[in-house]
């Protein structure tokens, strides 16, 4: 097992993106652009057509966002090398490898590990004592909350960026990991025959990691992206951050030939729909998580437009407070949703 990582000016490059205006200056408010924030709504909804995936997602991303309840998620291989534990809130995605599993995101608490994470895998044929390493895709508890069970118990390594490490330890939640490995931008982690190569996505948190790597399905190659956090965050300059994120993962995303999409929330992406459709099976033997580069695209410019609304809907508000769809689900804070 390895560790890699890359030179740290791609992450200078996208925190002075942050600060430039939308669009490249002033052509946001220009005549052929949209004018309001139910403009861009409508162009989105217009990108989305009868796509349930894309459709998903932009209601996901509209004010107002509300996530389903939280109930058992039945354990699935969604590829050869891929498995989903989880609730109808939030997933855990486990990559099998030939050394052992790398978990991206842990769930909410201690009693998540042991009760749905462990026996979830077990289900699935997967030993949880081969975990090498629990990623933490941003520092939000639904997210980090049983990582640090997973360690004490099968001495799993904890991974976070640095940004997150440090917003972790400001707000001192309960069941919080201990401090371990920082993820930086462009870093790759290899383990076995897998290397996931990690990406800096800000906005959602200040140190939000999407990933990017190989899975298979029926023994063909795919290559596969996870969003690290979905719900836009607070203010207008928080925004700004994520749109910027949007703009260069949908690049590397390009770059690296993505035809995979991955959430882990799957109520944000029609996740949960297209996992029981896998499950019940079907005669061509199509994934549906296989989307393929076009559409893997076309998600992110929905997701693109839907921020630059949202950011609108902010301006014409007069306020960089949190418009509806700041809210969590009922019984979480805002700071640890989605």
């Amino acid at each position: 097992m390895s560790l890699g990582q890359s030179s740290p000016s791609r992450r200078a490059l996208l925190a002075a993106a942050a600060l430039l205006p939308l669009a490249g200056g002033e052509a946001e408010a220009s005549a052929a652009a949209p004018k309001s924030a139910q403009d861009y709504y409508d162009r989105a909804a217009r990108l989305a057509g009868d796509d349930p995936v894309l459709r998903a997602l932009v209601k996901a991303l509209a004010p107002g966002l509300a996530m389903p309840p939280v109930k058992p998620l039945k354990p699935l291989r969604i590829f050869d090398d891929v498995a989903v534990v989880g609730t109808t809130f939030v997933q855990a995605t486990a990559l099998l490898t030939s050394r052992g599993v790398i978990l991206i995101d842990a769930m909410g608490s201690p009693d998540d590990a042991k009760d749905i994470i462990i026996p979830g895998l077990r289900s699935v044929g997967v030993d949880p004592s081969h975990i090498k390493y629990v990623v933490a895709a941003h520092g939000h508890n639904d997210h980090f909350g049983g990582a640090r069970f997973l360690a004490d118990r099968y001495g799993a390594r904890v991974m976070m960026s640095r940004a997150d490490w440090d917003l972790i330890a400001a707000d001192r939640p309960a069941h919080a990991p201990k401090r371990d490995l920082e993820i930086s931008d462009g870093q790759r982690l290899t383990l076995g025959d897998t290397t996931i190569v990690f990406h800096h996505t800000p906005g959602h948190t200040p140190g939000t990691v999407s990933p990017v790597f190989p899975v298979r399905w029926k023994g063909r190659r795919h290559t596969a992206m996870l969003w690290g956090g979905t719900n836009p965050p607070a203010t207008i300059t928080a925004k700004r951050t994520y749109l910027s994120s949007v703009r260069s993962f949908t690049s590397t995303m390009r770059r690296a030939g993505v035809d995979v999409e991955l959430n882990n929330h799957g109520g944000a992406d029609h996740g949960l729909a297209r996992i029981e459709e896998l499950r019940a099976g079907s005669p061509s033997g199509r994934n549906p998580f296989v989307i393929g580069r076009s559409r893997t695209q076309r998600f992110m410019k929905i997701m693109e437009t839907m921020l630059r609304g949202r950011i609108v809907q902010d301006r014409e508000a007069g306020t960089g407070a949190p418009s509806a769809g700041g809210a969590a689900s009922p019984g979480r804070s805002p700071r640890a949703c989605c």
